[in-house]
């Protein structure tokens, strides 16, 4: 990182902006052409847990590369300047890098939809059978993460 005096390096800080976000982007790599998705997410033990439908691009892309990038932001406020290049911008944010799984087992679908359910509303258990065959559910194994703030 080139601003040292902007980087967050104590893990509860970064863990504690990812509990407050409510988006995470996720990078993936069609070949040479990047590709970022918002998306609802879950956070739990260092792993994030997606879910969507069974097929489509964001699917298709983790079958063929399981290399992912992620990004969450918090605190996001803009700073007015008395001038135009004074202005800024106040935020705390985290970026990292893992490894996408496609999660197949009935019982590790539930529990990463409880996961995903918890970040919104509180934990949830109660997911029909139909719908979790229907669901694909994305494991994100987080290999590493740094923390950035400005304004704080």
């Amino acid at each position: 990182m080139r601003r040292n005096d902007k980087e967050i390096t104590e893990r509860e800080a970064i863990e504690a902006i990812i509990r407050e976000s409510l988006v995470c982007r996720l990078a993936l790599s069609d070949g040479a052409r990047p590709y970022v998705v918002p998306l609802c997410f879950g956070y739990q033990d260092n792993t994030l847990y997606f879910h969507g439908a069974p097929e489509g691009r964001k699917m298709d892309m983790i079958r063929e590369n399981s290399s992912v990038c992620f990004e969450f932001d918090a605190g996001t406020e803009i700073v007015k300047g008395e001038e135009g290049c004074s202005w800024g911008m106040r935020y705390q944010s985290v970026i990292g890098f893992g490894k996408a799984l496609l999660v197949d087992d009935i019982e590790e679908k539930r529990e990463a939809l409880g996961i995903i359910m918890s970040q919104y509303s509180g934990p949830s258990s109660s997911f029909p059978e139909d719908i979790l065959v229907h669901t694909a559910v994305i494991k994100v194994e987080i290999e590493s993460m740094t923390g950035k703030q400005s304004g704080y």
